[in-house]
């Protein structure tokens, strides 16, 4: 084997060099019976970072505009309460925040279905941990979306 084969799917990773040998991993979301592309497929990694940079920012604002009065360190302090309730409200009732519907995103059970309050509560309390939603699977759910059975996908 050429050195470079080596070389170039370690830098790839293992996905690549399971491909290169013949394994079919599908697309995004087909284990979960979603379509490849349009509404209802499963959201990319830019669109559901960029949504919650969105929701963060906003969750921030109010912090500091509404709750701390213009004092940073007490902003910090609020912001991922603000950021916690209002994510939390707005999946619950609409399935979607500011961020994920400027981005085109909802979050629905893997039935299709509306996502319930209890979901939604323990979703946005893993999603604040940070490490549940960086840990992610072929499908890009993070661990999050997967321990309340619930995916994030297009509109």
């Amino acid at each position: 084997m050429d050195s470079r084969e080596v070389l170039g799917s370690w830098l790839e990773g293992p996905k690549a060099a399971a491909e290169h040998m013949g394994a079919d991993f599908g697309y995004r979301g087909e284990r979960l019976g979603r379509p490849k592309e349009g509404s209802g497929s499963i959201a990319g990694p830019g669109r559901r970072i960029g949504a919650l940079f969105v929701d963060g920012w906003i969750a921030n604002l109010i912090s500091y505009g509404l709750l701390a009065h213009g004092d940073v360190a007490k902003a910090n302090l609020y912001g991922i309460a603000v950021f916690f309730a209002v994510n939390a409200v707005l999946l619950a009732t609409a399935g979607t925040t500011f961020g994920k519907r400027l981005f085109g995103l909802r979050v629905i059970r893997l039935d299709g279905g509306r996502a319930s309050i209890p979901q939604m509560l323990l979703r946005t309390f893993l999603l604040c941990l940070v490490v549940p939603a960086a840990i992610w699977d072929r499908d890009t759910r993070g661990l999050h979306d997967k321990a309340v059975a619930t995916v994030e996908v297009r509109i």
